[in-house]
Order: C-alpha cells, then structure tokens, then sequence
C-alpha cells in the first residue's frame, strides 16, 4: 500500500537527456529529452540506501508539488478535460485569470463528446497537470514547473585540451522552479538526506513524509468501469505491447500515442542491464469497460510485464477513479 510521500528537491540542474541525438549531422548533435525521472530511478536511491528491503519495494510517479504543500501535488490531467493554452502557471497566475481554464469535459455517448452534444473547436493541451484535491472537479490545468536549459557537453582527450571525436553534443540540463518539488508515492519511507540522483548524479534533497489519510482513501477506493491512469502504463507479454490487459473487457479508450519506456539497472560494475525498449501508454488515458475493477493495489499481477522485476513494483498504470464521467 502506498503511505508515503518521497519529495524530491534538486539543488542546483537535474538531468533531463534522453534517446537518440537529434540532427546527427551536425557538428554539435542535441540529445532528446525525458523529465521528470521515473519511479525506476527513484527506486536506485531505496536500493542505495536499504537494499536489504528493495524486493517489497512499491513505488509510483512522477508527480510535482509546492514544497510548502507537498501533499496536494499534481498529477497529469484525465484526457477527457480540454484545456486551451496558454496553461496556468501555478508560481505566477493569480486565481482570476483564465489561463488554463478546463473548457469541456468529455463523456462516452458512442463517442467522446460534450454531455450536452455540444460542438468542440479549437486545439488543446494535452500535455498538463490537475491538483490532487481537485480530482474529481477540477478548474484549471497547469503546465510544468521546470525549464530545459541545453548545454554544450564536451569530452576532452586525456592529454590535450581537444574534444574527441563524436563527443561533442548539447545536453538538456532542468531547472526546477525554486519553490517546486518532484513527489513520488511509496510503501516505504526514504530516509531523509542528500543524494546523488539520476543521470550525472545531480545533488538532491530527499524527505519522507506519510500520505494523509484521505488521499489513502482515495488511492484504495475501487477504480470500478471508468478511471485514468495518472502514471504511465506498459501492458502485454515481455516481448509485445499492448493498449490494456487482455483480462479487461473494453468499451472504449481515450488516449495519445504511446510513449517510450525503458529502464538501467545499476550497480558498482561497469556494466549496466539495460531493459527491453517498451511502449508504454500515455499517463492521462481514460478507461471505460464493461466490468468494474477493484483498486490499482489488487490489480492481478499477472496484468504487468515481469523482465527482473514485476513493472507494478514501479507504479505501471496507476489509476484513480472518474465518478463524473456519464453513462
């Protein structure tokens, strides 16, 4: 069961390179870019600090909160609510402005549409955040609180003040905003402390704090036929993936294109394990099946890809309930 809160707080740049150099013909490539990190790195500082307890670890996000309000932290928004940019920004807007302002809200009426039929123009942003406290009602959706900041990255020759071959490139480099804070929830608390985290071990400040009672509640209130993932989800066999389990019987999806997954276990030796590449389903996705199910902690593990490790252990397919959504 998930009962605390892991807050992470960055001093100074994270790490946020990710994939294939972008326009490798180039002089100076540019990395991709992944952010924030996932559960599975998070998990690398359990395994530092207690490795003795890492087999019933269970741990989930990313998420990012105020750091004076860690326990209202933000999710990525159901994508059944249509936001227009521009995007609240949570350390800027003032409460009356209507940047970010949730429009529409979707139901299933043989298709994804307003309750009322009502025609839907316009783009949207998909890519935002809601509150936890506001879940079932949310007003606004609000952007990330970080920045890249790309950086040349070169490696020299050990003998002369010239960059190798090939290594020159631009890293993506995250600023945090100085008041925010990465969250992640798990069963078990993080001793609080410095550590090196993530790609490049960035410096980080870690606490542990227990998950109030109602947002257990919350968490362990049965998901039943419509719900949505708040953490990514990679579901199917080790060696093919799919958009659910096939267990589930469903009526319909609200989603996006799938996402990249992999992870890196690490170690003191040279050699790193580095995953199977997957496809993950986006967080945000809404459900809607033909038969309710109980609370993402008794979902059936054999629901999860195992490669090492059970990817439930890693919050796969966190989901909460959207008693809002119309028949």
């Amino acid at each position: 069961m998930l009962q605390y809160l892991i807050i992470i707080k960055p001093l100074g740049f994270l790490y946020g390179s990710a994939g294939p150099f972008l326009s490798p013909e180039n002089l100076v490539g540019r990395s991709g870019n992944r952010f924030p990190p996932t559960a599975a790195t998070v998990s690398g500082l359990f395994a530092h600090s207690n490795p003795t307890n890492i087999r019933d670890l269970q741990i989930a996000g990313p998420f990012w909160a105020n750091s004076e309000q860690p326990d209202n932290f933000f999710v990525p928004t159901p994508f059944i609510y249509l936001a227009k940019k521009p995007l609240a920004n949570y350390f800027q807007d003032q409460e009356n402005n209507d940047n970010g302002k949730i429009q529409h809200t979707l139901t299933w009426q043989e298709k994804w549409q307003e309750k009322d039929s009502k025609q839907i123009e316009g783009k949207f942003d998909r890519d935002s955040w809601i509150p936890i406290n506001q879940w079932y009602n949310p007003q606004k959706a609000y952007g990330s609180p970080w920045q890249y900041h790309p950086h040349l990255h070169p490696r020299l020759l050990e003998e002369q003040r010239k960059v190798k071959t090939g290594e020159l490139f631009l890293e993506n480099a995250v600023q945090l905003h100085p008041d925010a804070c990465l969250v992640y929830l798990a069963n078990q608390p993080l001793e609080n402390g410095w550590y090196r985290f993530g790609g490049e071990s960035h410096l980080v400040e870690v606490k542990s704090l227990e998950l109030s009672s109602h947002l257990q509640t919350l968490f362990n209130q049965d998901v039943g036929q419509y719900f949505a993932l708040i953490t990514a989800a990679i579901w199917g066999t080790n060696r093919l993936s799919t958009r659910n389990p096939s267990d589930w019987q469903l009526e319909t999806i609200n989603t996006e294109r799938p996402i990249t997954y992999r992870y890196r276990f690490g170690g003191k030796d040279k050699v790193k394990r580095l995953s199977r590449g997957r496809y993950a389903v986006p967080a945000g996705t809404v459900y809607r099946l033909k038969n309710p199910l109980p609370s993402w902690e008794n979902w059936q593990e054999s629901w999860f890809p195992t490669e090492g490790v059970s990817l439930k252990r890693w919050g796969c397919g966190l989901a909460l309930p959207l008693e809002n959504i119309a028949k």
